[in-house]
């Protein structure tokens, strides 16, 4: 009975544990959604151009204030991010303090859910605008 229990346990745990990475994942669908507060501002897409602010195709692995043609500001440019999961969340989460100086005006997001959802869906597009 004690080893029925034992595995009863170490089965519940994986379960959990892998429920709970699936739900940290964000959900691209959502995020497209999401990232209709961006639009105002961003593009993203095989059509995508340079507006108020950057275009965000190839976003995962580049470096802020990189992408030709568009004017950062000192403070982006100067920033050392390497945008990845972690550092857009911490950014979007509120652009002004993780990033003094920046020209970007929103506010930001303040569910840790929306970041991950609006990161899911950037992600997915290449460098090309493609989804990958």
């Amino acid at each position: 009975m004690k080893s029925f229990s034992m595995l009863s346990v170490a089965t519940a745990i994986a379960f959990v544990a892998l429920n709970g990475s699936a739900l940290a994942a964000g959900d691209a669908a959502a995020g497209e959604k999401v990232f209709a507060k961006c639009k105002a501002c961003h593009q993203v897409g095989e059509t995508a151009k340079n507006a108020i602010a950057p275009e965000l195709n190839g976003l995962d692995g580049r470096k802020a204030g990189s992408v030709e043609s568009y004017h950062y500001s000192d403070a982006m440019k100067d920033s050392g991010i390497t945008w990845n999961e972690a550092s857009f969340q911490e950014f979007i989460k509120n652009p002004k303090a993780k990033v003094p100086g920046t020209k970007m005006v929103f506010q930001g997001l303040s569910s840790d859910k929306d970041e991950a959802d609006v990161w899911a869906y950037l992600s997915q597009f290449g460098a090309d605008g493609k989804k990958k």
